[in-house]
Formats: C-alpha cells, structure tokens, sequence
C-alpha cells in the first residue's frame, strides 16, 4: 500500500465511526426508516427506505469498521453480503466522503445483478465487461471528473477477467484514496494471477463469500485474507440463516447408488493413486498431481451411470411437480471417455422424452438474454424444471427453485456449500425446499486402499451428515446415511 493511502486510512479514528454507527442503528430499531430516508444527488449512495438491516448485518458493519477498515465476510448464501458491502460504503460516504466502488465478481450474470441492487441504492453504476468499448471511455472520464471534484461518487463494477486486463489495471492507479475494493466470491482471488492484480494503492477492502477457503490451496487463502483482512464476526452459518428467514427451512433425501463394475475398477485404480499422491508429498496444496487424480475421480462419480436409472424411478412419482432444478456437473470434464455434455443430455432426454416432463437447458454457456428468458419460464411454470450445469457454485439466483436433484458429486466444500445453499433462497409462496442429493456408494477395495479412501469419505460425509442434521426431516435422512457410515467404520 501506498503512503498517501496508509496516511489517508489512519486518519479514519475507526472506533469514532463504529460507535457513531452502533447508536445510529440502535435509533432506528424505535424509528421509522422513511423518517430517516434523506435524498442524495443521483449516483451517491443511500439506503432506500425499503431496506432494513437485520442485527447480524448491522454488527458485521461494526465489525469492519473496528478492524479498521479490512476484512473478510464468511457468511451463507443468501444471508445478504451484498447489502452489507452497500451499507458500508453509504456510511463511509456520509462520514469521511468516500469517492469510488469497485467490486470486482468472477462472473457476467453477478455484474448484473450487483448492479440492480446497486441501483436501488441509488447508484449509477458503470459495468465493465466484455469489450472496452463499452466502458472504458466512460470510467476514464468519470475518474476525471472525481479528481477534478465535478463528481461526487462513481460505482465501477467488473468481472475478474476483465479486471486483470491491461485496458483495467491501467485505469487503476487514477482512483483516488477514497475507494472502497469489493471482492465478491472472494476466493476466487485468490489465485496468482489474481492476487497479484489487487492494487495496492487501495486500502479500504471488504471481501464476501460463504467459503473464503480455497480448496487444497492454503497459500492462496493466505494471500486473500492478507490483502483483504481476517474473518469477521459474526460468521453467518446455514444455520443462521434458516433460523431468520433468509433462507428457507427444507427436506433432505440422500439417494445411494452403486457404481457400475467398470466405474469401480476405474474408482478403485484411482483412489490407489491419490493414496501414493498423498504419501510421495505432504504438502497437499501445491500437489498438482493429486489435484488432478482427485478430479478425475469426482468426474468418474459425477458421471455415474446409475444415476440417471435413479433419476428415471425418482421422477416417476413425481410428474405433477414444478420449479425444479437438476444439476449435472461442474462443467470441468474434458475427456470424452467421460463427459458430463452427455450426462446432460441424457437428463434432457429421460425428463423430456421418456417422461413429458417440461424441462430445458440453462449452463455457463447459456446466453445472459436466454437465461433471463428461462427464468421467467421457470417462475411461471411454463417450464417444470431446468437442467443445469455450473449455475449453482457462484451467485446464480433463481430463488423460485422449490425442488433439487443434485446428481453431480464434489469433494469440494465451497461447490457442496454453494449448490446447496443457493437452492433455500426465499420465493413468495415458497414456505420450504427439498432437495435430492444422489451420493454415491464406494466400491469394495483391497485393504490398504480402503483406509485411503476412509479418510477420503470421512471429510466428505460429515458435509453429509451435517446438512441432512439442519433438514427438517433429520432423522430420516440421517437413518439413509447410516449404512454408509456403518459400511466404512465412520460412525464415531
């Protein structure tokens, strides 16, 4: 960080803003928010009177403050980051002028919507992506005209792809001093050439995500918390959020399936494998080896051919049902050996074919235009269901999905955490979820494959047991899991 900027931030007297904030908040718990609504100028930032913190979000702006002015926000899906991130740079705006935001988010549909929330902020926001055209003019000439104090506030927001280009980075170093940095999803930034891209002149910085852990990637998660701040409290659970309301309460069916007999060669081979991975190196996040091992076998379960027979029983007693989701696969796989386009396809074609079941398409290569258009048809029920790869892991919403089929596995807690949270968005009418999780069933394996893979699956069903504890049918799903642990010794 530059010194103009370690100057600027120790100006801040931090414990001043959050004890002025702390009893501002306290007021307005005995007052009418439209009594205290004021209208700023187009652009500047407000809470609209429509708008009412609940306490957790509250604290969590305190919390940042009193770290003075850094942080990480580990909070759930759907508990309301991006609410907090704009109360935060309204209150900064009221009380030390802030001049810029800047959120920087991995994906076009997430601009988007930062953007209609930032509108209701009163926010003008410009959104950078895709051709520079598009932007880049408008952000040189409004960073103009900030410094030359002709501009009271400017919203920039952009995807981590454009973010890391030169035509970006160059436009960096004319924010002022007064810039908030957003990160949303922040894990994602912690790669290298990310991180390495998070300018430094900026010191105010807020990082969002309900999993800021990288996966096998301890270094990187090093650098996200080092540039951004530690965790904050209060940390914001599954839990908490079912518990106020953000989230819905829902139902939880694990369905068992067996690998096929050359799915379980294939499985068996692999898990020897990342057993001799693990062993040859004990540093596990620089192990590209065992990265890769670890997802060819996620792809091999993922792809498991006794889920669609599953699938086809599942949904045969359930024709009359809509709003529901089906999720494939992560999108990763490259080998046509095994390939989760034909896993979708045959989804398509069990559920529209076989069954009538009125059902389309929505992936990452979905245009943003088309996935609008699904939408409304999965929200008025023109359409049943949508078949989905990839649209679950960062920041989709599509709250009116009632009903889940989870039929790609992960190992992965961040996708495990996404997927399923993302699933109990509130909806009008929509007084619960429930949702079906195909897990599958570890074949036999000689005796020192099997201790591997105990300690592979130890991890993995505590997820497990640990969703199916807050399902309102808990008993039941837990008794489903049961065999699994009692199958592998995992009961203690």
């Amino acid at each position: 960080m530059n010194s103009n900027s370690s100057i600027f931030l120790a100006s801040i007297d931090w414990d001043k803003l959050a004890s002025e904030y702390s009893k501002v908040t306290q007021r307005l718990k005995v007052a009418e928010t439209k009594s205290n609504y004021q209208s700023n100028p187009p652009g500047c930032p407000q809470i609209p009177p429509s708008i009412q913190l609940r306490e957790y979000q509250q604290k969590a702006v305190v919390s940042w403050m009193k770290n003075k002015g850094r942080g990480t926000l580990k909070m759930a899906t759907g508990s309301g980051k991006t609410i907090i991130a704009l109360a935060i740079a309204t209150e900064l705006y009221q009380k030390i002028g802030l001049q810029v935001l800047l959120v920087v988010c991995p994906y076009r549909h997430l601009v988007t919507q930062w953007g209609r929330t930032c509108e209701q902020f009163n926010l003008r926001p410009i959104l950078a992506f895709e051709s520079v055209r598009n932007w880049q003019n408008q952000l040189s000439t409004e960073l103009y005209n900030i410094l030359s104090q002709n501009q009271s506030f400017l919203t920039v927001i952009t995807t981590n792809s454009t973010f890391i280009a030169e035509s970006f980075q160059s436009q960096l170093k004319f924010f002022p001093d007064k810039t908030i940095i957003v990160g949303d999803e922040a894990h994602n930034l912690g790669s290298t050439r990310l991180e390495e891209s998070l300018p430094r002149k900026i010191g105010l910085r807020l990082a969002l995500s309900a999993t800021p852990e990288r996966y096998l990637d301890d270094i990187g998660t090093d650098s996200i918390f080092n540039y951004f701040g530690n965790i904050l409290q209060p940390e914001f659970t599954l839990a908490d959020a079912i518990r106020v309301g953000a989230l819905v309460p829902y139902l939880y069916y694990p369905i068992l399936v067996e690998l096929t007999p050359s799915e379980a060669l294939a499985y068996a081979k692999l898990t020897k494998r990342i057993g001799w991975a693990i062993n040859q190196n004990e540093n596990l996040q620089t192990n590209e080896t065992l990265t890769s091992l670890l997802m060819q076998r996620s792809r091999l379960i993922g792809a498991a051919a006794n889920k669609l027979e599953a699938l086809r029983k599942l949904m045969s007693s359930r024709l009359q049902t809509s709003h529901t989701l089906f999720y494939c696969g992560d999108g990763y796989v490259e080998s046509p050996a095994v390939s989760y386009r034909r896993q979708l396809e045959a989804v398509t074609r069990i559920l529209g074919i076989e069954l009538g079941y009125r059902v389309n398409t929505y992936t990452f290569e979905t245009p943003l235009a088309e996935r609008e258009k699904l939408r409304r048809q999965f929200e008025t029920g023109e359409l049943q269901g949508l078949v989905a790869i990839r649209c679950l892991d960062e920041g989709v919403d599509i709250p009116a999905i009632k009903h889940a089929v989870i039929l790609a596995s992960t190992s992965n807690p961040r996708q495990f955490i996404q997927r399923r949270g993302r699933i109990l968005r509130p909806y009008p009418d929509k007084k619960n979820a429930t949702l079906f999780d195909t897990i599958v069933m570890p074949p036999e394996l000689d005796r020192q494959t099997w201790e591997v893979e105990r300690n592979l699956l130890r991890k993995e069903l505590k997820r497990f047991l640990e969703f199916a504890d807050l399902a309102d049918n808990a008993d039941e799903a837990r008794t489903k899991l049961l065999s699994l642990q009692e199958k592998y010794g995992l009961q203690s």
